[in-house]
């Protein structure tokens, strides 16, 4: 049990199972426990624990059969494991692919398919849509909190079947919920869309990272302001730094006279917009056709084969791919060192971590303006960065062309990119802003 003398927040991860998120970027949970940090996850863990708020990391798992507990490594935190209800696994048991678009995508074709269709499609329909309410061990959930203290409920995104079941456990249990948005698709199911507004008038508050999304958020569910916060991402500022530059590339086999162009991040290609920093990137090699272009991708995700095949299709010079989610926080600030400007082509945002990170090692950005974008430059190249239209691969390379013909600019908005992270995402900063919000005196459960 956790020390009485310390609050603590129970935080639930987005998706049915761990294993969904786990399995996208290639890793174990032995992993998971023992090396991976950073991230909006693990940075609230490490701001609240920054402000004297314990945090116990809830994850639904089809791997163990009663509640398991384990320590995440780098931040002490505990790590609860809970078994998926019986009702889930029989239902994930028909499911190809359970975050489908479409019933075909979710089941094999040829079941949605059989006859007849007039009885089995809505069934189909009705299943995809209860499966992710029923992925939640309401009863035993609520038994784990009791058993650790936990003073409120903190859901990874609120645009999510498991904020509802929270919302409802923070009802019978009498503890605030909270949760934020990280950036999951807005695709409601039609039971989504007649429960969501119910549990986002009954919630205990909102943390919005981006304007965009608290405008939203308001005009979508009537919701007041007090009920609405935004505070953005923390960084680990003090850690985050730049290595030398000569140094990582030597590391890493680059070119001390090379000019590299890097990304790193999930590889989704349409939500990433990595088809258009494919055309931004062959038409700056048409523009500038230099040997010592390298571009730089760092991740994997659920779009690496797909990818894989575009590459091979289009053949772009210059074009490094590390196929792999780096756990090693060292290794990535080599790789962020070793470049000169970071990119981000996005179509889609909540609030993007890769660039506050490239930001903090002293990289200028240029990004898209997906949601989350506009408030991390608030100030455009002031904040450290060329912000362009998306989807629109000219611009990309434009921009990215403006710095690396300018190495004074690219000097000059790399040291205020860094400026940015010191003043707006320290772990401190952020951990006093989140304690004051979810343990606020007058909570309403």
């Amino acid at each position: 049990m956790n020390h009485p003398s310390q609050p603590t927040i129970a935080l639930l991860h987005w998706g049915d199972l761990i294993e969904d998120f786990l399995d996208s970027i290639g890793t174990s949970f032995k992993s998971f426990c023992s090396e991976m940090t950073g991230g909006w996850m693990f940075g609230y863990i490490a701001a609240l624990r920054l402000v004297g708020v314990q945090t116990v990391l809830f994850c639904i798992s089809d791997q163990v059969q009663h509640p398991t507990y384990y320590t995440h490594t780098p931040t002490g935190a505990k790590i609860c494991l809970l078994p998926a209800p019986a009702l889930h696994r029989s239902a994930r048991r028909r499911m190809q692919e359970p975050y489908g678009r479409t019933l075909e995508e979710v089941f094999l074709e040829e079941v949605v398919n059989q006859k007849p269709q007039s009885l089995r499609k809505p069934f189909l329909a009705g299943l995809r849509d209860i499966t992710p309410y029923v992925a939640t061990p309401i009863r035993m959930l609520g038994d784990e909190l009791r058993r650790e203290g936990c003073q409120a409920i903190l859901c990874q995104e609120y645009e999510y079947a498991r904020f509802d079941a929270c919302v409802l456990l923070g009802q019978l249990i009498r503890v605030p919920v909270f949760a934020t948005f990280q950036g999951g698709e807005l695709q409601p199911s039609h039971l989504e869309r007649m429960v969501r507004p119910l549990a986002m008038r009954a919630c205990a508050g909102l943390i919005v990272a981006t304007q965009t999304e608290m405008h939203r958020v308001k005009e979508r569910y009537a919701l007041p302001s007090e009920k609405l916060c935004q505070i953005f991402n923390p960084m680990d500022v003090s850690n985050w730094r730049a290595v030398n530059r000569q140094e990582a590339r030597l590391a890493l086999d680059i070119p001390i006279a090379a000019q590299v162009v890097i990304y790193h991040g999930r590889i989704e290609i349409h939500r990433k917009g990595l088809d258009v920093l494919l055309e931004a990137w062959a038409q700056i090699c048409r523009d500038r056709p230099n040997p010592n272009l390298q571009l730089l991708l760092v991740g994997t995700g659920s779009d690496a084969e797909k990818f894989r095949q575009l590459l091979s299709k289009k053949q772009l010079p210059g074009i490094t791919w590390i196929d792999e989610y780096v756990r090693d926080r060292r290794l990535l600030w080599q790789y962020l060192s070793a470049a000169d400007v970071y990119v981000l082509p996005s179509r889609h945002e909540g609030f993007p971590v890769a660039p506050l990170e490239a930001m903090a090692c002293g990289l200028p950005i240029v990004a898209a303006d997906a949601p989350g974008v506009p408030d991390i430059l608030e100030q455009g190249e002031l904040s450290g960065g060329l912000m362009v239209p998306r989807e629109d691969p000219m611009a990309i390379a434009t921009a990215l062309s403006r710095i690396l013909e300018n190495p004074s600019l690219a000097q000059e908005l790399g040291q205020r990119a860094r400026q940015r992270i010191e003043d707006s995402f320290s772990l401190e900063t952020i951990g006093d802003q989140l304690r004051d919000f979810l343990l606020k005196p007058k909570q309403r459960v």
